[in-house]
């Protein structure tokens, strides 16, 4: 078993983990995230500590959002560098598994990139694969990416937590080092901020969210150009939806008569 010893936003990768593990053990799964379920079974750490099970559908859902976003702007920039920021504990490689001719870089701090080691070292072995570990924020890892291809941004869970001229130093840095390419992420709105400790996972693991944009249209101030934004109702596909058990559907439905809470956590995709 690995000890798990970790606090604040660090910890909140392992509620997400769990999400995705007690997705995979249902009847019906929407990611079907095998390899978070069997991480679970080899970690030493109470997970109901943070999110009640209740929550795990919404993690695939929105997993599973951004993993179709992430496949088409990959296919849309064949042999792209895949910058996936704010891995965690994340197995997101293994669900895109991206070919050969692209490159894959997760990044995050030393200790998270220590026990993806521990987890997968198969990962280490992998062909055009690389751990970053780092802070996002340290902008000297980039140097350490080529510039001689198109990028494919991915972070999920990483935005909020970043302060107002971190986040614009992200798109800033990404897009003067590359020479195209695409952001796939999730963007609280302010609303979303202003209402983080309604969310126990933030609230419980005593993190605290920053940034968010009412507009997804305004991160064309960075740079940016807007191809498309899922709202929380438009987490679940046409193809999951008839999966989600009576409740969550009609939750789901229910969003679109408000609009506010339906824009509160939503996944945009951008290019440059």
């Amino acid at each position: 078993m690995v000890r798990v010893q970790l606090s604040g936003t660090k910890e909140t990768m392992l509620a997400t983990l769990w999400g995705r593990a007690l997705d995979s053990r249902s009847a019906r799964p929407v990611l079907g995230d095998t390899a978070a379920d069997e991480a679970i079974g080899r970690l030493d750490y109470d997970f109901g500590k943070l999110m009640k099970p209740g929550m795990a559908l919404s993690v695939a859902l929105r997993a599973k959002s951004i993993d179709t976003w992430a496949r088409e702007a990959l296919a849309a920039n064949p042999g792209a560098s895949v910058l996936h920021l704010g891995c965690g504990l994340d197995t997101r490689v293994f669900r895109i598994d991206p070919p050969p001719d692209s490159r894959w870089f997760d990044v995050d701090f030393p200790e998270i990139a220590e026990l993806r080691h521990q987890l997968w070292p198969e990962l280490d072995e992998r062909e055009n694969y690389r751990v970053l570990a780092t802070s996002v924020t340290d902008w000297a890892w980039l140097e350490e990416v080529p510039a001689d291809r198109p990028v494919v941004v991915v972070a999920e869970g990483l935005t909020m937590y970043l302060r107002d001229a971190e986040a614009e130093g992200l798109f800033r840095h990404v897009i003067e080092r590359f020479p195209a390419g695409e952001f796939v992420f999730d963007l609280f709105s302010k609303l979303g901020i202003k209402a983080q400790k309604m969310n126990p996972v933030v609230r419980k693991s005593g993190s605290t969210l920053y940034w968010g944009l009412d507009d997804s249209r305004e991160l064309e101030e960075f740079g940016l150009e807007l191809v498309d934004e899922h709202l929380a109702q438009q987490f679940a596909s046409e193809e999951d939806l008839p999966k989600l058990p009576l409740v969550p559907r009609l939750q789901l439905a229910a969003l679109r008569w408000v609009p506010a809470v339906n824009r509160m956590g939503r996944i945009v995709r951008c290019r440059f």
